[in-house]
């Protein structure tokens, strides 16, 4: 009769000590990394077709080599035609290589990753659990989205690959995000995080072979690119927080920012700058609109200005700073990607891009209402209980 709830109590223990313990010797091993300042040219993609019409025509004309690391690939329609693509340049000749978070893409048939090395693409799952902390790595995923074509050609961004990025997906409607193509020096670098993850997960080592980082014509957009493991994406966002003077916007699909970053946005409206925040109406996961409720609350109390995006799903990441600083990449504006995922952001330095990303950001802001304190409050026991649950979890959401 007692058994029961003493097992429970035991798995629960387990898995907080597994977490916690985990996270203790990661972040003892871990070190904060940048890539230096560099000149690129940028497209920015905020619709799925056309970032998909573009991308796959570049790997149709790749002549050497093809790497993809994508949080999730499904098993759909346009799926398939992806991976038919890159199997048919492996056919080619061309060096293709397919890196895949496991969990984000568990939808993958064990057929179709057979298809793939059958027919001579590279393919490896990104982060096996691991012991002796399984519950804290299988909860530290690697949630970057990095292509490079001959070294010549980078995407980073929010989009994924599936139907529901093409606005297929009933539920949520129209998919909105926000997805980097460049040329130029930057593509080195987005070159050396997809081999360095490609070898922490296949131990091939490929970051001193020259074929893959052929000399780039610098472009004419300074940025710089941030990877993080799980650490150190804080201190990126307070950064950009607290050098913000006149206007901060802020555009994430899932808002938990935890206690020291709200303290800094709470701090920058106290000195005068205009916060305004986009997010999603619809949720594409259990507890994450309800689990953001509390931040909106104190933000709205402090004259913050807070829209929900009516038209669709909205999923883009993207920091705006006074017209000086733009930031494109994977992290949402949650804990999951500040404290547990693997993530790559791009900091750009340029006024008529980041004009160019601000029109984008008002366009949204056109789509969405903006938020009263009663829209964030619960309403009912249930929703209260959702609110409370979605606190506690905030960590794993």
């Amino acid at each position: 009769m007692f058994f029961l709830p003493l097992l429970l109590i035991g798995i629960a223990l387990w898995i907080v000590i597994d977490f916690s313990y985990g996270r203790i010797v990661h972040l003892r091993r871990v070190r904060s990394r940048s890539f230096p300042l560099r000149q690129s040219d940028f497209h920015l993609y905020t619709y799925g077709k056309d970032l998909y019409d573009t991308l796959f025509t570049d790997i149709k004309q790749a002549k050497h080599h093809v790497h993809v690391l994508f949080f999730i690939v499904k098993n759909d329609k346009i799926s398939r035609e992806f991976l038919k693509l890159l199997i048919d340049k492996a056919k080619e000749g061309i060096e293709v290589r397919l890196l895949l978070d496991r969990l984000g893409s568990h939808h993958l048939s064990n057929e179709a990753v057979r298809s793939l090395q059958k027919h001579g693409v590279s393919f490896s799952f990104c982060h096996k659990v691991k012991f002796p902390f399984p519950f804290f790595s299988a909860n530290q995923r690697n949630h970057r989205k990095i292509t490079v074509i001959d070294g010549k050609i980078g995407y980073i961004g929010g989009f994924n690959i599936g139907e529901e990025y093409l606005g297929h997906n009933e539920r949520l409607g129209l998919w909105r995000d926000y997805h980097l193509r460049l040329t130029g020096e930057g593509v080195q670098d987005l070159q050396k995080q997809f081999l360095h993850d490609w070898f922490d997960d296949t131990n091939q080592n490929l970051l001193d072979a020259s074929l893959y980082f052929p000399k780039q014509q610098p472009g004419t957009i300074e940025h710089q690119f941030i990877p993080t493991d799980g650490a150190y994406l804080q201190h990126t966002f307070l950064h950009l927080i607290e050098g913000a003077k006149k206007e901060l916007f802020i555009g994430t699909p899932y808002f938990i920012p935890g206690r020291k970053i709200m303290n800094a946005l709470l701090e920058a409206r106290k000195r005068g700058v205009q916060i305004t925040i986009l997010v999603p109406e619809k949720a594409d996961h259990p507890l994450v609109r309800e689990a953001k409720f509390p931040y909106c609350r104190k933000l709205i109390q402090a004259g913050c200005n807070i829209y929900a995006f009516q038209q669709g799903f909205f999923h883009a990441k993207v920091i705006i700073v006074d017209d000086y600083i733009c930031d494109i990449g994977t992290a949402n504006f949650d804990m999951r990607s500040l404290y547990i995922n693997h993530e790559i952001n791009c900091l750009l330095y340029d006024e008529h891009f980041i004009q160019t990303v601000k029109n984008k950001f008002h366009e949204d802001l056109e789509n969405a209402s903006l938020l009263s304190l009663k829209d964030v409050s619960p309403n009912s026991l249930i929703n209260r209980g959702k609110e409370w649950i979605g606190t506690i979890l905030a960590f794993f959401l």
